[in-house]
């Protein structure tokens, strides 16, 4: 019997990434590095992986889609896609963190660490841990992946979840965002 048909993606770093799994192996797995433009360029990479394999929307069986740490801004970027697409596809969306896919084939007891701003690090210990923040990148920890590996693992973790009880994919936000309120005073309303 063949496998799901999964279409994965992530702009929760300096990236635009899809991976399209089909029957158990990744047929597809495409990275643009990009600091910005991320939500003007997603779902075009996206139309383009499935073009590559012959393959339209309605073939999906789930979405992948990778849920941080990383950029708030990129990582809602992709939630708020992989949302929409699952309800107007009727598939599951299955959030995965980008710390799950670093550690996905390593030996247990292990440690996840993925590069943050100014030169700290999100960590997770595997199993049983929650993400954090560290001020820089902890020894031992496993090796950075690059952006296609990083890709095809969470396609492949959320291929492995299809058919059980998921919750919607929610943003891992490890730390508060950058952004501060507005300085102006509010507008003043008249009657």
């Amino acid at each position: 019997m063949p496998g799901p048909t999964l279409l994965a993606f992530d702009t929760s770093a300096a990236h635009c990434a899809a991976a399209l799994l089909s029957d158990g192996r990744i047929r597809d797995a495409r990275v643009e590095e990009m600091a910005r433009g991320q939500a003007e360029r997603l779902m075009d990479l996206c139309r383009e992986v499935l073009d590559a394999a012959g393959l339209d929307w309605q073939a999906l069986d789930g979405i992948g889609v990778g849920v941080g740490p990383g950029n708030f801004t990129g990582i809602r970027i992709s939630v708020a896609a992989a949302r929409g697409l699952a309800l107007g596809l009727g598939v599951p969306a299955i959030g995965v963190s980008r710390l799950e896919a670093q550690a996905l084939d390593a030996p247990r007891p292990c440690r996840a660490a993925i590069e943050a701003p100014r030169g700290a690090a999100y960590v997770q210990d595997f199993p049983g841990g929650a993400p954090s923040l560290v001020p820089a990148r902890p020894e031992g920890a496993l090796p950075p992946l690059d952006a296609r590996e990083e890709i095809a693992r969470i396609a492949r973790i959320a291929a492995d979840r299809l058919g059980t009880d998921q919750p919607r994919p929610a943003p891992v936000y490890v730390r508060a965002a950058d952004a501060a309120p507005a300085s102006d005073p509010p507008p003043v309303l008249l009657p």
